[in-house]
């Protein structure tokens, strides 16, 4: 059966991987480095998904910390670093997903604002790196989501028109994305929505489990 989309783009963290008690784990051990008070994992899933600093200001806004964040980056890199492969699972239904994409002959890649050095050992750790051409980091390009330009600079290296790729995130900084770039998007239910109303966003798809993906 042939799928409508000849490339399908992933979201990282949320979308494929469930980090958020790493992510969580390296924020709150750079908190303590600077005697400032750990913070609950479901907090720290509402800051998850622009991007390494602003997950770090805000944490340290938070906390009413007003040490400069460059001087707290190179220990939360340290911690982040070391948690990366502490405890990530893949959500339910990505492997057959992928699979079931890759059976259709569909190019799959992955934009995520993790910084791109992170990625491929936590893919390696995962076992799903060769089902990924291509995977653009948070660092990759001087833009990245919710700026469209990464998905667009994913779909012009396979050739694509970005109206005919489909973007696959969880969370309102994917979508925001995903319109700048002209590009469908499908969402997932599970992931760190932050203020997203799934209910009513206008997306192709959303989903309980990415097993539904392939069926669009």
């Amino acid at each position: 059966m042939s799928y409508p989309y000849p490339l399908v783009i992933f979201d990282l963290d949320g979308t494929l991987v469930d980090s958020a008690d790493d992510i969580a784990e390296a924020l709150n051990r750079t908190l303590q480095d600077w005697q400032l008070p750990r913070v609950p994992e479901a907090t720290v899933l509402t800051w998850i998904g622009d991007g390494v600093r602003r997950l770090v200001e805000q944490a340290f806004t938070a906390a009413h910390s007003d040490i400069h964040l460059d001087r707290v980056m190179p220990g939360f890199m340290r911690h982040y670093e070391d948690c990366l492969l502490r405890s990530p699972r893949l959500f339910d239904g990505v492997v057959p997903a992928l699979e079931t994409l890759r059976e259709r002959d569909v190019a799959m890649a992955i934009c995520t604002n993790k910084p791109s050095a992170l990625v491929a050992p936590l893919l390696a750790h995962l076992g799903v790196q060769d089902f990924f051409a291509m995977v653009l980091g948070g660092d990759s390009l001087p833009d990245r989501k919710p700026s469209g330009i990464p998905l667009r600079h994913i779909a012009g290296a396979f050739k694509v028109a970005p109206a005919a790729a489909l973007m696959v995130g969880d969370s309102i900084t994917d979508y925001r994305a995903a319109v700048d770039a002209g590009m469908p998007v499908a969402l997932v239910r599970y992931g760190y929505p932050r203020g997203l109303d799934l209910e009513s966003v206008d997306a192709v798809a959303v989903v309980d489990d990415l097993r539904a993906l392939p069926g669009l």
